[in-house]
């Protein structure tokens, strides 16, 4: 009996100890456990069009990646394209590829089902390809630069400088670079805290967008930011200015105007590339960092812009004013025909 009354007693004062303890004790946010999440935006203010606008969306792509598969597959496959400049132009391709494959999904996702939420992870891969592709494009036409130097300056050593090995080892270089400049600057996303807004302003991750909802320091990720745009795109179109000052040199010196024209014939493809390549990469830039008050419409078409123009143009410039391309292709397709 008295042991009972103890016990129902005993019992009674633990319970009291334990209301009296709860509150005290921290909680955590169920908030805290979900997955960060962020909101990718289609075009601003068309919102009930996105569909229509779809169209010529997928019309770009649906060319990007036409183009550019043709591209490797007649240099892979052609025998007679198996030279330097056509090793070149494949790569071009291949990161064209990847530019266009990498924000494919969710740029279509967010313009058909409004499909929006992306992880952080998955905003950090994604962050990773598309960076990682747009300044290997950016190496592969410096390599495509020096092509053409040595192949009007020094024309007759141009067999014994680009080797297939020398191509393997300058592709490999300009992967290696691109890896370990874009590697640091996506890890360090994870120091970022965001607070409340967290609408991306494109349909896909940009790093500059992507750090300006952050709601803390971010100074270290926009000088990496900035150290990685010098590192690659900033190195490389003044070396291409620098050899292009070479080869109008080189060719000036020509006195055959035949030759002249010829030279500069060779040229205009690549130059077109680097036209289209590097106007929108550095208008976009400066768009992001300087035009604060630009409305979110011009920041939405200037990145769309910049993502698909050099994979929809380069295969089309290279296939009209590159005679061994378009016959490669004209053969493939009368294969095909047969």
């Amino acid at each position: 009996m008295y042991i009972s009354n103890f016990l129902v007693i005993l019992g009674y004062e633990i319970s009291i100890v334990q209301l009296t303890l709860e509150p005290t004790m921290p909680t955590i946010n169920s908030t805290t456990l979900q997955p960060l999440t962020f909101l990718l935006t289609g075009i601003p203010g068309m919102n009930t069009a996105q569909v229509w606008i779809s169209i010529p969306f997928c019309f770009l792509y649906a060319i990007a990646l036409t183009g550019n598969s043709m591209i490797l597959f007649v240099v892979i496959h052609e025998r007679s394209l198996h030279e330097p400049m056509y090793y070149f132009l494949s790569m071009l391709s291949a990161t064209d590829l990847g530019l266009s494959l990498c924000t494919l999904s969710t740029t279509l996702g967010v313009l058909w089902f409004n499909a929006r939420e992306i992880s952080l992870d998955a905003c950090m891969a994604q962050m990773f390809f598309l960076h990682s592709f747009t300044f290997m494009e950016s190496g592969v036409l410096l390599a495509m630069a020096f092509d053409r130097f040595i192949a009007i300056c020094d024309p007759l050593r141009y067999a014994n400088i680009l080797t297939k090995t020398r191509i393997i080892q300058i592709g490999l270089a300009v992967g290696v670079r691109v890896i370990a400049v874009i590697t640091p600057m996506v890890l360090l996303v994870k120091r970022l805290s965001f607070c409340q807004g967290k609408v991306l302003s494109h349909s896909y991750c940009y790093h500059i967008d992507f750090i300006k909802l952050s709601c803390t320091d971010n100074r270290i990720n926009n000088i990496m930011g900035l150290f990685v745009l010098f590192s690659t795109s900033g190195v490389d179109c003044p070396c291409i200015l620098i050899s292009y000052v070479l080869i109008i040199h080189s060719v000036l010196n020509i006195a055959s105007p035949q030759e002249r024209k010829k030279a500069f014939n060779t040229c205009i493809s690549h130059i077109s590339a680097v036209a289209i390549f590097f106007i929108p990469l550095i208008s976009l830039s400066l768009v992001h960092r300087y035009s604060h008050n630009a409305p979110p419409f011009v920041h939405t078409m200037m990145a769309n812009i910049f993502l698909l123009i050099p994979p929809v143009l380069n295969p089309i410039i290279y296939s009209v004013k590159t005679k061994q391309i378009r016959k490669a292709i004209i053969k493939v397709f009368h294969r095909m025909r047969t």
